[in-house]
């Protein structure tokens, strides 16, 4: 049932978020000190290609330079992405069918 899950996810929703993440991160790794944050938004735009059946643990590890960076995140490409999250949710959860799918698009937004 993941599989199928996944498969429609990925047609309905999947790829444009997916790619949002994937332009987000190859910007932000135009910085050398932004690479290992544009790793992340890759692993993300993973994560929003296939989500059904995969969860997302936060390591404890950080400090000020990750506070800094969730801050230039979020305003330079945060808010887009979690618009555009929350957008396809509320698409896909005008039909019954759809409702699975506009929830994991909400609990991606999170992430965003």
């Amino acid at each position: 049932m993941r599989t199928i899950g996944n498969i429609l996810w990925l047609l309905l929703a999947g790829i444009w978020l997916a790619i949002s993440y994937a332009v987000s991160g190859l910007l932000i790794c135009i910085t050398i000190i932004g690479i290992p944050f544009g790793i992340q938004a890759f692993k993300l735009a993973v994560l929003s290609l296939w989500p059904f059946g995969r969860s997302v643990v936060r390591s404890p590890e950080g400090g000020c330079l990750e506070v800094g960076f969730n801050i230039l995140w979020l305003v330079l490409f945060g808010w887009g992405i979690f618009l555009g999250h929350i957008v396809a949710g509320l698409l896909l959860c005008i039909t019954i069918i759809g409702i699975p799918f506009g929830i994991q698009a909400f609990k991606l937004s999170v992430l965003a």
